[in-house]
């Protein structure tokens, strides 16, 4: 056994040793270090140095093509000035595609480049006198096959009167007076899911709220209370519903107020997320949507987008259950946390509705395809009512009417907060992503002890027109309908690769046209700002007859073109409440509006 032993100690050492060179030569464990100077913000210029240890002859790193959006919309093309340097000297570089550069060096290599962004909206990237907004993705390149090792990032050259917040932020210090600031990650793919803001701006925690969650609000005319108060009971019944938090801090970033330029929205983000309104009013609904992605998307994940591929589109089913069921549990909170009355949430369901049903594409598009064509949403042509419809309405209304079929196969006992719960525990906590629709379906049969086979294949894979009375019926609503009219602008809007924003599909006799609007006209400012990214979910908030300021270039010449927008008639739904429904059905619509389970024989038993 000894003579065995000695013989086989040498091969062991050979075989660790070879091992380690290994481990240095794949660069695992290591750190990948970004310098990003903000000096002159009004430039809008970021300057990136990336340092790559552990290089042996070659390494390629790549910027991604997409992020933030399901649109490929390929950040390379803010890049500009890309250099490569080993120690010292200066590294051969070449570029390979649009993605993608090749260096050739050793040991330690450096990057540096800079890099073009002033695009308003937590959808994009902005550097401007007043504020750094960063999604880092859109700046910073990765290495493939390297995204796993740790990332710090240094932001430096800060103007003084600037504070910065982002939940990757580990410390701040002031180094040969350039104001530094560190952030850092396990992995680049946790790093750039987390947004980083740096402005005069005002800052404070949540109270009450355990695990921390801090609210930055970068704007104006916005009231401390009030958004105070409504993201405290959001956070609070959410973390409620879902048994505890996912996080250890969270972050909400909020550009508010009359200066905010470019769409608005909100982008969920692991441990925070962007929010941009020029209205208060919309905050509940939007920071309850957003803050459910901590479980619904970010850790409650479909395995069609994990992991994530920053060279191509990836294609999923289940935006109709990331994206609408999220939609569905937004407006459970507001309503189940005393933000929204009982009116305000059926006045909601019945625009999604409205929204569906009057779009043609209903007839033919099902939510699982309407999923798989979210990457179509950057041309304004699939936009229209006859090319597509939404995932996030169709999801909305698909999640309300499965939880109501739940209530009722369990009398009122289980619903789908059930669902959402066992999924949690099933594949966010046991970090497993789901199988599309499939899992999904799974998991409400679980929990209702049935087959919804019927209700996936006519509703989710299919485009079978929705049963909205049968369903209804069972929570003691009703749909009834309505002719109303409706804002029109007569015109899409097509954005170009080149940014260029065009007008397409002009009606002959809109007052667009009559005021002078021509089919080809590049619009280079809408009521004194950008035009709109969504000019048909920006027309809806619009009154008939209101005036659009409209500046555009027609061949060379450039010209004030000022119109009415129009008015059309539409059919609308309305969601009401059944006077006359059976116990059940109210103690279910009941049980929707508060986010209560109660056996309707129980209920009536203690009557």
């Amino acid at each position: 056994m000894m003579f065995l032993h000695v013989r086989r100690l040498p091969v062991l050492r050979i075989l660790l040793a070879a091992f380690l060179i290994a481990l240095v030569a794949s660069g695992a464990g290591a750190t990948i270090r970004y310098t990003v100077s903000v000096e002159h913000p009004e430039r809008h210029i970021f300057h990136v140095s990336m340092e790559i240890p552990d290089v042996a002859g070659e390494v390629s790193v790549q910027m991604p093509a997409w992020n933030a959006l399901y649109q490929i919309r390929d950040f390379s093309a803010h890049v500009r000035q890309v250099e490569a340097f080993a120690g010292a000297n200066q590294a051969a570089l070449e570029k390979m595609d649009k993605l993608t550069w090749r260096i050739t060096g050793n040991g330690t290599i450096t990057v540096r480049y800079s890099t073009y962004w002033d695009e308003p909206g937590p959808f994009a990237t902005q550097l401007t006198a007043d504020h750094a907004f960063i999604n880092p993705a859109m700046i910073l390149m990765y290495i493939p096959g390297r995204r796993g090792e740790e990332v710090v990032v240094s932001m430096r050259d800060v103007p003084q009167q600037w504070q910065v917040a982002g939940s990757s932020l580990q410390k701040d210090s002031e180094m040969d007076r350039a104001r530094l600031f560190e952030f850092g990650a396990p992995s680049y793919d946790a790093f750039v899911d987390a947004p980083i803001e740096a402005a005069k701006f005002e800052e404070f925690d949540l109270p009450g709220i355990n695990p921390r969650v801090s609210v930055v609000v970068h704007g104006d005319k916005w009231k401390k209370k009030e958004v105070e108060e409504e993201l405290r009971r959001i956070c609070a019944y959410q973390l409620k519903l879902m048994e505890g938090a996912p996080y250890e801090h969270y972050t909400f970033i909020f550009h508010l107020g009359q200066a905010v330029a470019g769409p608005g929205g909100g982008m969920e983000h692991g441990n925070s997320t962007a929010i941009s309104l020029r209205s208060e009013e919309e905050l509940p609904n939007l920071a309850a949507h957003e803050f459910f992605h901590l479980w619904n998307v970010k850790r409650i994940r479909s395995a069609t987008l994990d992991p994530v591929d920053y060279t191509k589109e990836q294609y999923t089913r289940a935006l109709w259950f990331a994206e609408g069921v999220t939609s569905a549990y937004a407006a459970y909170t507001v309503v189940r946390s005393q933000l929204w009355s009982k009116d305000q949430f059926y006045f909601d369901l019945s625009q999604q509705i409205s929204g569906i049903e009057g779009r043609p594409a209903n007839r033919w598009q099902s939510a699982e395809e309407s999923s798989l064509d979210a990457w179509l949403e950057k041309y304004p042509l699939y936009n229209r009512p006859e090319e597509s419809v939404s995932y996030y309405a169709k999801g909305q209304v698909l999640g309300v009417l499965l939880d109501i079929l739940i209530r009722d196969r369990t009398d009122n006992e289980k619903s789908l907060d059930d669902v959402l719960r066992a999924m949690n525990h099933e594949f966010a906590k046991q970090n497993k992503p789901y199988r599309d629709s499939l899992d999904i379906r799974l998991a409400a049969e679980q929990v209702a002890g049935g087959s919804f086979e019927d209700f996936f294949r006519k509703y989710v894979s299919h485009a079978e027109p929705l049963p909205y009375s049968q369903i209804f019926a069972l929570a003691g609503l009703e749909l009834r309908s309505a002719q109303r009219k409706r804002p029109m602008l007569g015109f899409f809007i097509e954005r170009e690769a080149t940014g260029e924003v065009i007008v397409r599909n002009l009606d002959a006799e809109s007052s667009a046209a009559q005021a002078g609007l021509r089919s080809g006209d590049v619009v280079l400012s809408w009521n004194g700002s950008e035009p709109p990214r969504n000019v048909e979910r920006w027309v809806y908030s619009q009154k008939a007859g209101s005036v659009v300021h409209a500046r555009v270039r027609r061949d060379d010449r450039e010209m004030p073109i000022d119109f009415r927008i129009d008015e059309a008639t539409e059919t609308f739904y309305q969601v009401v409440e059944d006077s006359h429904a059976v116990a059940k059905a109210k103690r279910i619509r009941e049980g929707i509006l508060r986010g209560t389970t109660q056996p309707v024989t129980a209920a009536a038993s203690k009557r």
